[in-house]
């Protein structure tokens, strides 16, 4: 299999998978409570990477950093996996799925302009017109669920779509951190796992019986924050230029929206489609400007 073969495989599968994570998230929400989710999940997650971490033999080192990288660390586990998912979870505790995913897929268009703010990066009216469309997408999306004879719940919109600006936020912040992915996504969902513990005791919220929403849970940790991103990293190995994989992930809000109705049953509305598509044009614009970038380089 020639390498550029290997790269296709490796994008679809990851894409394949995140692409379940909507609808695993609430089948999870059905018997559990968010944070009993992000509890799962994040331990998990952080066992999936040690366990890479170890087959790599990358674990002594990951420890071994300045006191720096450890507050770095600390911090960058605050924002994802901890206040992002909290955010994220609690959207979709809110919100049918098919409102919450779209609305949390506009993170591409957020983190060009927080690069024009934090990095300095000129912001081009291309990037002014991607980020209107995701706005009319995102009313699009909050009223969608009117056409449907329902309230929509405005904190959960706002909780959706803001957690696009957490998840761009822990991108920017950890650009100009040099450690392989893997030492980093440990640490930081280490300390993500310490702060959701704490919280819950803070909380007297203890676990529920064992039930099938464990499952959802467990998946979640594995597929949705875990061993997808070594896929996707395999994939952008394999490629000769990532412009050529990264189109890839346009498919993962379709498919979503296909399990989704599918698996959840829910009846996804017309006003709901419209902003979809919305948000989907304003990231195959950014997308599109940054290929064009990539080849005046």
């Amino acid at each position: 299999m020639k390498n550029e073969t290997k790269a296709i495989f490796f994008a679809i599968l990851a894409v394949l998978l995140w692409s379940t994570a909507a609808t695993a998230f609430k089948l999870a929400l059905k018997e559990l409570h968010f944070l009993h989710l992000l509890t799962i999940a994040s331990y998990t997650s952080t066992l999936v990477f040690l366990l890479f971490l170890i087959i790599k033999g990358q674990l002594k080192t990951t420890f071994v950093i300045s006191s720096k990288l450890w507050i770095f660390s600390a911090v960058s586990g605050m924002l994802n996996p901890f206040l992002y998912y909290i955010v994220l979870l609690g959207a979709y505790s809110l919100l049918p799925a098919y409102m919450a995913q779209p609305l949390n897929y506009t993170w591409p268009i957020v983190l060009v302009l927080f690069s024009s703010w934090f990095l300095k990066q000129s912001l081009k009216p291309v990037s002014l017109v991607a980020f209107f469309l995701s706005l009319m997408g995102v009313f699009f999306i909050a009223y969608s669920s009117k056409s449907n004879g329902q309230e929509s719940s405005l904190w959960g919109v706002l909780l959706a779509t803001g957690s696009s600006i957490i998840w761009a936020l822990y991108w920017i912040v950890n650009i100009k951190d040099r450690r392989t992915p893997f030492q980093k996504l440990f640490l930081n969902f280490l300390f993500g796992s310490i702060y959701i513990s704490l919280l819950l005791l803070l909380l007297h919220l203890p676990f529920p019986k064992w039930n099938y929403s464990y499952l959802a849970a467990i998946y979640t940790g594995i597929f949705e924050m875990g061993i997808t991103f070594l896929l996707w990293l395999m994939a952008l190995t394999y490629s000769s230029r990532s412009d050529k994989i990264s189109i890839y992930i346009f498919l993962s809000p379709v498919l979503s929206l296909i399990f989704i109705s599918t698996i959840l049953k829910e009846q996804i509305t017309v006003m709901a489609i419209a902003g979809f598509l919305c948000i989907l044009l304003g990231i195959v614009i950014i997308k599109w400007k940054e290929k064009v970038n990539f080849g005046h380089d």
